[in-house]
């Protein structure tokens, strides 16, 4: 499949540059420096991307490394990492006057193939990878063209699975936005319930071009017109097992969510005050962080973590 996606793959490169901005390039060399050799590639996506200034909120990478043990300082984090994949850390650096915040996720260039792929049932790499994401920094050419070939990859998985429930017709934004809810819907969220219609508005002319691509490769018929407008062949069958195993993933996203935020308390620094940020940042909402909870994380995050679901902050 990788060879059948190195057209969709060379292209990537010219549909999502990375910005050239100074304070990015910076932010990636001083994340570089803290991690050393390790760092492989950089990856840059999120709503920094999407409007091109790194201080414009929070700047959100992926630092893909050769292997987590000397990309994690101790081998406890490393140990966390390998087996609930990423760790996320926070940094934050001065820059001219101005302070540059970032977020970034730690993975291996194993996780990463194989998260973009098929062999992965849930959507939390291949739904994240499939939306727009420049390569900001790349060790050498091989490896730019390593990790370009599993955001292709991710593209093509992301459809695979999510168009056969999507309606019979429609156009490119109600296709990416269905598929997207699903995506979402799979995790705990703070985002709003119109966020991947925003998203697959915001990025219309993406979409339709990396879909353009993909489509011939796509299992059942799929068509697509050159103003944006599909049809699809799919069987009732297919349409049926396409919404059951979405209904698993979302059972399991929620479970895998829980997980990754209990994990978040050993491995990142400052992930209560970073998630109470996050989520009024996004739901509007005043979320303070109670003292029992800094102070048991494990005994009493539950109640917070109810009483934020109960309260609509996050689905």
């Amino acid at each position: 499949m990788r060879a059948k996606l190195e057209p969709l793959a060379g292209a990537l490169s010219s549909l999502t540059p990375a910005p050239q901005h100074p304070a990015l390039r910076f932010l990636v060399t001083a994340l570089r420096e803290r991690h050393g050799d390790c760092v492989a590639a950089v990856l840059f996506y999120g709503s920094c991307l999407r409007g091109g200034d790194p201080f414009d909120g929070l700047v959100d990478l992926y630092l893909v490394v050769d292997h987590y043990r000397c990309a994690n300082r101790t081998w406890l984090k490393a140990l966390w990492n390998r087996l609930l994949p990423p760790n996320v850390f926070y940094a934050q650096f001065p820059y001219e006057g101005r302070v540059l915040r970032c977020k970034y996720a730690v993975l291996s260039r194993a996780d990463l193939s194989n998260g973009c792929s098929r062999r992965w049932f849930h959507s939390y790499l291949w739904g994240r990878f499939s939306q727009p994401t420049a390569i900001a920094w790349a060790r050498n050419d091989a490896l730019h063209e390593e990790v370009t070939g599993s955001l292709a990859e991710a593209i093509y998985t992301f459809l695979e699975r999510t168009v056969p429930c999507a309606a019979r017709r429609g156009d490119i934004e109600s296709l990416w936005s269905g598929a997207l809810r699903l995506s979402y819907g799979a995790e705990l969220r703070p985002e709003s319930g119109d966020r991947a219609g925003q998203l697959a508005r915001a990025n219309r002319d993406w979409y339709l071009q990396v879909t353009t691509a993909v489509a011939p490769l796509l299992s059942g018929a799929t068509q697509l017109d050159a103003h944006g407008n599909y049809r699809l062949n799919h069987r009732a069958r297919q349409q049926r097992r396409c919404r059951l195993a979405w209904k698993l993933r979302t059972v399991l996203g929620k479970l895998l969510s829980v997980a990754r935020l209990l994990k978040a308390l050993f491995t990142f620094d400052g992930a209560l005050d970073y998630a109470a940020w996050k989520l009024e940042r996004h739901s509007g909402q005043r979320v303070e962080v109670p003292e029992r909870v800094r102070r048991y994380p494990l005994i009493f995050v539950w109640g917070l973590f109810w009483d934020l679901y109960r309260r609509g902050i996050f689905r």
